[in-house]
C-alpha cells in the first residue's frame, strides 16, 4: 500500500495541469499537387505532379519491408471502362536511415512527378476518379495522411486520338533529370489500399502518436487512481459483503465466475457511461479550450478544495438516499439486471469516498479535451472492478487480505492533503492568466510547504482528525510515508529564495511572477534581463525578453541576430518546464542570451488591445473571432501562419522576417537539452546563408 501511495503521489505531481497538445499543421500547405491526365489512344496516365516547400517530404511509394510510414498512393476506382495497371510509376525515391525511427526512410521532396497506368476499354467519353493520398513529414514530425480526390474526363479509345492532358498550361516535370521508373505495368505489385491502410494502422503519425501517450498516462493515472478509492473505508469493506452474496447466490463455480464478470463489466459500465455523458455534454475540444479559462479554473479550485475537506473528514458527500433504496431494490431481482443494479448499489453507496476522486479525474481530464473523460472513467473503473470480480469468482483469496482499519481512512486523509495541494494549481492558473500578482511564487510554495509540512506530522501522529482510530504504534508505511513527505518539505524550502525546483517544474508561477524575480536580495546584478533603450522585460534564467513582435523583428534586423519566437501561455506548465529545464543549460542558455533575439508571445494574455487593433477574423472557413485581447492577436497569429496551437512553440526567423529552414521546435519533440540546442544551431546556420 505503502508503494502504491508513494507512486500514486509522484504520478500525480507530474501530470496535473499536462494538456495534451493538438496540431493543426495543414499538409495542403507544405504539398502543392496538380492532377492532370496524359491519353495516347487507350493508353492513359494519370499525372501527379508534386511541389514540396523545402525542409518537408512524402514518402515513396515503394517502402522497405516491415516499414510503419504511410506510402505515397495514387488510387483510382474501380469501373468497367478501363483497367488499372498496377504499381505508381515514381522517381528513385531518396534512402536514409533514421536513428530516432530505427527504420530506413524512403521518400520525396521538392518538385517531382507521379504516374499510374491504366488501359481505356471503352468507346465513349467518361469521367475517371480516384485519390492522390499522401504522408507529410519533417525532421521531427510527420502530418496525419491527407487525402487529395480528383475527377478527370477520358475521350473515348479511337487511332485519331492525339496526347493530350487535362491541364494545357501545366507540363509535365522532368524531375530534374533524376527520373527512374521504380515500377510499371509490368513491375512488382506495390502495396495495395488496403496494405496501405494497415500501415497507417501499423503507425500513426507522430501527432497522433502524442495524443495516444497522454491518453495512456490519463488511463495509468486514473487506474491507479481506481486502486485509491479501493483502499478507503467507504469500498475496502464492501468486498466481504459482495464476496458473501455471490458465494449464497451462485449455485456452481462456473455460475459464480459468470456473475463475477458481469458484476466488474456493470462497474465498468456505469463509470464509462459518466464519462461519456461529460464528453458528449461538453464535447471533444470545449473542455480543452476552457483550460485557460478564469471561471473554469476558479471553479475548480473550489471544487478540489471542497473535496480536499470531504476526505479530511469534515463531512461526506452523499448522493440522495432515495436513489439508493431504488438501486438496492432492483438489485433483488437476480439476473444480469440485478447484478447490474447491485453494481449501481456500490457505486452510490461508497460515493462518499470515490465522489472527489472521480471529480478529480474529471477536472484532470477536462484539462487535456477529446476522449479523456471516457478514457478517465474506464481507468478507474477498471481497477474498482478487477478486484470485486477476482475476489467473487474466487472467495478463498479472501483470506490474504488485509482487516478492515484505521489505515483506511489514513489514506483517504493523505488524498485529502494532495486534492488541496493540487487546488491551488487552479487558483495559481487564474491568478497568472489576469496578471493579478495574488498568488505569486513565493506565497505557492508556501502554501505547499505548509500543506505538506502539515501531512508529515499527521502522519507521524502528532495530529488527529475526525474518524482517525487511536495511535498505538507508527506502521513501517506510515513513518516512510511520513518521511517522503518531510524530505519534499525540505526540498521546496530553497524555492522561497528562488531556487528553480526542477521536480515540481510548472506547478508554481514562473520565477519571473515573483516578490523578488531575481531572488531574495536581487540575485546579483539584475542589468542583464534588460535591453537599454528598448522594451524588454526579464524572463527565465533573466533573459532580457520582447513582448512585442513589431519591435523585437526591428531590433533583431538592426542588430542582425536571428529572431527566436517564444509562443507560450502564462498557464502552460510544459512551457514552464522548457524554460526551466532546457533554456537554462549549459550551450542552450549561451545561444538565447549572445546569438538571438527573443520575444515571448503569450496567447492566453487577458490585457485588452487598444481599441484601434480590435477586428474580426476568419480563423477557419466560415469560422470567425473577434481579436480583443493581447492573447487573441498571438493566437490569430501563431495559427493564421504556423496553423498550429501548441504551446510551447518556437520558430526562428531570418534578415527579412523569413522563416528559417530549421523548421519548429517544442516541448514534445525537443524536450531535451542535445535536441534543442541542435535545432538552435541549425537555425544559427541557416541564418549565417541568408546573410
Amino acid at each position: 500500500m505503502t508503494k502504491f501511495l508513494s507512486l500514486l503521489a509522484v504520478i500525480l505531481f507530474s501530470v496535473v495541469g499536462n494538456g495534451l497538445f493538438s496540431q493543426m499543421e495543414n499538409p495542403e500547405d507544405k504539398v502543392r499537387s496538380s492532377i492532370r491526365l496524359e491519353q495516347k489512344d487507350c493508353d492513359l496516365f494519370v499525372v501527379v505532379d508534386v511541389d514540396i516547400i523545402d525542409g518537408w517530404h512524402i514518402n515513396s511509394h515503394i517502402l522497405p519491408a516491415e516499414s510503419f510510414f504511410i506510402p505515397t498512393n495514387v488510387t483510382i476506382e474501380r469501373s468497367p471502362n478501363y483497367k488499372i495497371h498496377a504499381g505508381v510509376i515514381e522517381p528513385k525515391p531518396i534512402m536514409e536511415y533514421d536513428e530516432d525511427a530505427e527504420e530506413m526512410l524512403s521518400y520525396h521532396h521538392h518538385k517531382f512527378t507521379l504516374k499510374r497506368k491504366i488501359t481505356s476499354k471503352s468507346d465513349k467519353n467518361y469521367t475517371l476518379k480516384g485519390v492522390f493520398s499522401f504522408q507529410t513529414c519533417d525532421d521531427s514530425k510527420c502530418l496525419p495522411e491527407h487525402e487529395v480526390p480528383f475527377e478527370l474526363s477520358v475521350k473515348k479509345c479511337g487511332p485519331e486520338m492525339e496526347l493530350r492532358t487535362d491541364d494545357p498550361d501545366t507540363s509535365a516535370t522532368e524531375n530534374n533529370g533524376d527520373t527512374t521508373n521504380t515500377a510499371d505495368a509490368s513491375g512488382p505489385t506495390n502495396p495495395t489500399d488496403n496494405q496501405a491502410k494497415k500501415a497507417k494502422t501499423k503507425k500513426a503519425a507522430p501527432e497522433e502518436k502524442e495524443t495516444g501517450k497522454s491518453m495512456w498516462l490519463i488511463f495509468f493515472i486514473s487506474f491507479l487512481s481506481g486502486f485509491a478509492a479501493l483502499l478507503t473505508p467507504c469500498v475496502f469493506p464492501m468486498i466481504p459483503m459482495t464476496v458473501s452474496f455471490f458465494t449464497k447466490q451462485s449455485k456452481s463455480k462456473a455460475a459464480g465466475i459468470r456473475n463475477a464478470i458481469i458484476y466488474g463489466v456493470s462497474i465498468i459500465l456505469i463509470y464509462v457511461i459518466l464519462g461519456t455523458i461529460v464528453t458528449s455534454v461538453f464535447g471533444y475540444d470545449a473542455l480543452n479550450a476552457l483550460s485557460t479559462d478564469v471561471t473554469f479554473n476558479l471553479i475548480f479550485f473550489l471544487l478540489l478544495v471542497v473535496f480536499a475537506i470531504s476526505f479530511m473528514g469534515a463531512f461526506e458527500i452523499r448522493l440522495p438516499s432515495s436513489w439508493l433504496n431504488k438501486a438496492d431494490k432492483a438489485s433483488d431481482k437476480g439476473g444480469i439486471i440485478g447484478i447490474f443494479f447491485m453494481a449501481l448499489a456500490l457505486a452510490l453507496v461508497s460515493f462518499s469516498c470515490t465522489g472527489p476522486i472521480v471529480g478529480t479525474l474529471l477536472v484532470e481530464s477536462a484539462t487535456v479535451g477529446g476522449m479523456a473523460p471516457f478514457v478517465g472513467m474506464f481507468g478507474f473503473s477498471l481497477a474498482l472492478a478487477l478486484p470485486f470480480s477476482l475476489f467473487a469468482a474466487f472467495p478463498g483469496w479472501m483470506n490474504s487480505l488485509p482487516k478492515s482499519g484505521g489505515w483506511l481512512n489514513t489514506v483517504k486523509v493523505v488524498l485529502g492533503f494532495l486534492e488541496l495541494a493540487f487546488a491551488f494549481k487552479f487558483l495559481s492558473n487564474a491568478d497568472l492568466v489576469v496578471d493579478a500578482h495574488l498568488l505569486e511564487r513565493e506565497l505557492f510554495i508556501a502554501i505547499w510547504i505548509g500543506i505538506f509540512l502539515t501531512l508529515a506530522i499527521y502522519l507521524f501522529g502528532f495530529i488527529k482528525l475526525p474518524h482517525d482510530s487511536p495511535i498505538e504504534h507508527l506502521s513501517v508505511g506510515r513513518s516512510l510515508m511520513g518521511i517522503s513527505s518531510l524530505i519534499f518539505v525540505i526540498y521546496l524550502l530553497p524555492g522561497m529564495w528562488g531556487a528553480p525546483l526542477n521536480l515540481i517544474s510548472g506547478f508554481p508561477p514562473p520565477t519571473t511572477y515573483a516578490e523578488s524575480p531575481f531572488g531574495v536580495g536581487g540575485g546579483g546584478d539584475a542589468s542583464s534581463a534588460y535591453i537599454p533603450g528598448e522594451d524588454t522585460h526579464p524572463g527565465p534564467h533573466k533573459l532580457p525578453l520582447f513582448h512585442d513582435f513589431d519591435k523585437a523583428l526591428a531590433y533583431s534586423k538592426k542588430v542582425g541576430k536571428p529572431l527566436f519566437i517564444d509562443f507560450t501561455g502564462k498557464a502552460c506548465v510544459n512551457c514552464r518546464k522548457m524554460e526551466n529545464t532546457v533554456w537554462g543549460k549549459p550551450g542552450v542558455i549561451e545561444i538565447l542570451r549572445n546569438k538571438v533575439v527573443i520575444v515571448s508571445l503569450y496567447v492566453d494574455d487577458k490585457k485588452k488591445l487598444p481599441k484601434k487593433e480590435h477586428k474580426t477574423v476568419e480563423y477557419a472557413p466560415g469560422k470567425f473571432k473577434k481579436i480583443t485581447q493581447i492573447g487573441h492577436k498571438w493566437s490569430y497569429f501563431q495559427q493564421s501562419r504556423y496553423k498550429t496551437n501548441t504551446q510551447p512553440y518556437y520558430r526562428m526567423l531570418g534578415p527579412d522576417g523569413e522563416d528559417l529552414s530549421n523548421g519548429s521546435a517544442d516541448y514534445q519533440h525537443h524536450g531535451t537539452t542535445k535536441k534543442f540546442k541542435v535545432w538552435l544551431e541549425a537555425g544559427l546556420s541557416a541564418y549565417d546563408k541568408l546573410k
